[in-house]
């Protein structure tokens, strides 16, 4: 009952085109929440008592499995939904179901190119669903139950896979399989290139981002021709279970996609018996590396992000760099892939009051709107010994935080932190026995924070040189040289630029992935869609006519 009073009082705090979350909820009566046509729970009721219930989708049925495994409530410990898990023994009608995919997919420019209109067309009904204040609405406060963050976060989550949707609406699918000709060597011959599907594919994404990854992910994979199973953490899959259920009242064909709950290791079982042609994992390193091996290569990685923020010489509109470096670092309790993980700030800057700001804006943070909210991915504990170590590194401090939280219900297999910045001196950083130490991402509230001087930059290329995770970075300056020698010696796939920088946002606008890695994963633009979920397939036409009195030539 507790979680449930307190996600009441989380959806207030999210004004939507001048109206309030609570004056809208008025509009909602639980009627109206049952009246969608798609949805099967109503985030409104899912509690211990009212358990929510999430099953698996294949060769075009919704299906149970023989167990299920229960969620707890991230906000009081009570199992509140009970997800189908399959494990190793039933995978078998999801390895048949990707089987019968042929290699050259499901549509390709030269099979079924009705297939692209089709896909605009559930697109173009996806977005509109969206776009309905009940539908939003419903999966925002479905985001919020199962991974707390203020209802703006969750929302935006929805609003930038409504606006990925509306973007590749009408001709922009087959937009994406444009193809392109050559002039050939003689007479009758052309050279054309075309963007060929995989064929049957897997997608498997993670809990911090529900709805976002895994549909942004999907409609590409379909776009392109694939046949995809998706796999998403089961503590939060109850949001893309009614996704699916969405698409398939705008006209998504059943026999598409496949939709799997289970533990790491049963789909690790599935991937090595159904041999997709190509799988996207947006996850740890940690499994991403293993998959890598596993699957020899066939893979494209989205993994973590321990990102890294350059404040340059000129100082300017403190309290605006403050406000992105709180968003940053604290948003969603920390846990973006793009969170703000390190903050180096010229001397410049230590001498202004950012981080007394800072530390200002991250006490406005509570758990009752979800500012800040459950870490599920860290204990509590271990987020405090990791501060513990990090403050045995001679001349670090605690600059704010490292405290738990109080006054909540949080079961203890998750994190409740207050928010929490460390200072350790660049020069320890740089050593050998710290490195590592300091740049391990904590998927949580977490920042490291250090200074530098102007003769001090290159200690700071070098410390950007030697991680091994580039997806987000930020350079907030207005100093083009200052811009050009940061941007020219790193390698970071998303690099913010200038005095608005940030670390965090990825929307559908802009390209979001990593780079520096042959393996790396984008989402969102057309570039991305067609580097993951297609290849390169050259077709080359050669029709004669033969030269007239044409011989056959000597050997060669």
């Amino acid at each position: 009952m507790g979680s449930r009073l307190l996600f009441r009082q989380a959806r207030i705090g999210g004004p939507r085109n001048g109206r309030s979350w609570l004056s809208s909820f008025h509009h909602l009566s639980s009627r109206s929440l049952h009246s969608l046509p798609f949805a099967t729970v109503n985030a409104e009721e899912i509690s211990g008592s009212r358990p929510a219930e999430v099953e698996n989708f294949v060769q075009g049925n919704w299906t149970k499995s023989k167990n299920s495994n229960e969620i707890l409530d991230p906000l009081n410990g009570e199992p509140f939904i009970k997800v189908a898990e399959v494990d190793e023994t039933e995978i078998q009608p999801f390895v048949e179901s990707l089987s019968k995919c042929p290699k050259h997919g499901l549509h390709n420019p030269f099979k079924a190119p009705e297939r692209y209109l089709l896909y605009g067309d559930i697109s173009a009904k996806a977005a509109h669903m969206l776009a309905q204040p009940k539908v939003s609405d419903f999966f925002t406060r479905l985001i919020q139950r199962v991974a707390p963050k203020s209802y703006q976060q969750a929302f935006g989550e929805v609003y930038v896979t409504q606006k990925f949707l509306e973007n590749f609406s009408g001709d922009q699918v087959r937009f994406l399989a444009r193809s392109f000709g050559v002039p050939g060597n003689h007479l009758g011959q052309q050279s054309h290139g075309f963007r060929w599907p995989y064929g049957p594919v897997a997608i498997i994404t993670p809990f911090n981002f529900p709805l976002e990854i895994p549909v942004l992910q999907l409609m590409g994979a379909l776009y392109m021709g694939n046949k995809p199973v998706v796999k998403v953490d089961s503590k939060v899959s109850i949001v893309m279970e009614q996704m699916m259920r969405l698409l398939h009242h705008c006209g998504l064909p059943v026999e598409d996609v496949d939709f799997i709950n289970s533990d790491g290791k049963t789909m690790n079982r599935l991937l090595l018996e159904a041999n997709p042609r190509m799988t996207l994992f947006t996850g740890s390193s940690r499994v991403a590396e293993k998959l890598a091996t596993d699957l020899k290569g066939q893979i494209k990685l989205e993994d973590a992000g321990f990102d890294w923020k350059v404040l340059g010489p000129d100082v300017q509109e403190v309290d605006y760099v403050a406000w992105v470096c709180d968003q940053d670092a604290y948003a969603c309790s920390g846990q973006k892939c793009s969170a703000q993980s390190i903050l180096f700030m010229h001397e410049n800057w230590s001498k202004s009051s950012l981080i007394s700001k800072m530390r200002n804006l991250a006490e406005r943070r509570k758990l009752e709107d979800l500012t800040i909210g459950p870490v599920l991915t860290f204990t509590t504990g271990q987020m405090l010994d990791h501060m513990s170590s990090l403050l045995c590194i001679p001349g670090s401090k605690l600059l704010f935080g490292g405290e738990p939280l109080e006054n909540h219900s949080i079961p203890h297999i998750y994190g409740a932190l207050k928010p929490t910045a460390v200072y350790v001196p660049i020069d320890e950083i740089l050593k050998e026995e710290n490195f590592e130490l300091v740049t391990r991402e904590i998927f949580g509230p977490f920042q490291i924070v250090t200074e530098y001087k102007d003769d001090q930059l290159p200690k700071i290329l070098d410390a950007l040189e030697r991680m091994h995770a580039h997806l987000t970075a930020a350079v907030v300056s207005n100093d083009p040289l200052f811009l050009q020698e940061v941007i020219g010696k790193t390698v970071n796939g998303t690099t913010y630029a200038g005095l608005r920088a940030r670390t965090t946002g990825a929307p559908q606008n802009h390209w979001f992935g990593p780079a520096g890695d042959p393996r790396g994963a984008g989402i969102g633009t057309p570039e991305a869609i067609k580097l993951v979920w297609s290849c390169h397939r050259e077709i080359i036409y050669d029709f004669g006519p033969l030269p007239k009195h044409w011989e056959v030539p000597p050997p060669t």
